[in-house]
């Protein structure tokens, strides 16, 4: 599905462009439900510029807090009974209308803190993607053992073997 669009939205003659990316509902939708799954961090900390209650407790000036994102990108309350499972579709109607927290999507933070880059690495990953699925095919490779390892960031503990393969080759 995601390669039909692709090929619909960015023809192998031209670069993507961003007009075309706009077009890709599934892919984007792809890529955020990757970056809930395996966010880039996985934790945020921040330090409260004074005090608050959170929860009827009191927070004091100073507390550093911490949002343990793979607990709360996993959170059945806030994604269903399903959040443990790949599901691009949940963002089919958008990331703040897909669940009970309209922000409960961190991977890059939110608000006055949110990655400065975030856009420009949702483009560029868009390309990227667009860009070699118009001439390749990805499937796993049966050696593959999928045990994620949470070092600074999360990433697969024995990499990520896969087999590619060239569609020009495959069709001419």
């Amino acid at each position: 599905m995601v390669r039909e669009e692709v090929a619909r939205e960015c023809p192998a003659h031209r670069p993507p462009t961003v007009d075309a990316l706009g077009k890709l509902k599934l892919l984007n939708m792809l890529l955020l439900e990757t970056l809930r799954l395996y966010c880039p961090i996985t934790f945020i900390q921040r330090k409260t510029s004074s005090g608050t209650i959170l929860a009827n407790i009191e927070v004091p000036k100073g507390t550093i807090m911490s949002i343990p994102l793979l607990m709360l990108h996993r959170d059945k309350e806030v994604w269903g009974p399903d959040a443990d499972e790949f599901n691009p579709m949940r963002f089919q109607s958008g990331v703040s209308r897909d669940t009970k927290l309209s922000r409960a999507l961190l991977a890059f933070s939110y608000g006055p803190r949110v990655c400065a880059g975030q856009n420009f690495a949702m483009v560029e990953v868009q390309i990227v993607i667009a860009t070699i699925l118009r001439s390749f095919s990805f499937s796993l490779s049966p050696s593959y053992v999928h045990k994620p390892s949470n070092f600074v960031t999360l990433l697969p503990r024995y990499g990520l073997p896969l087999i590619v393969r060239n569609l020009q080759q495959l069709t001419g």
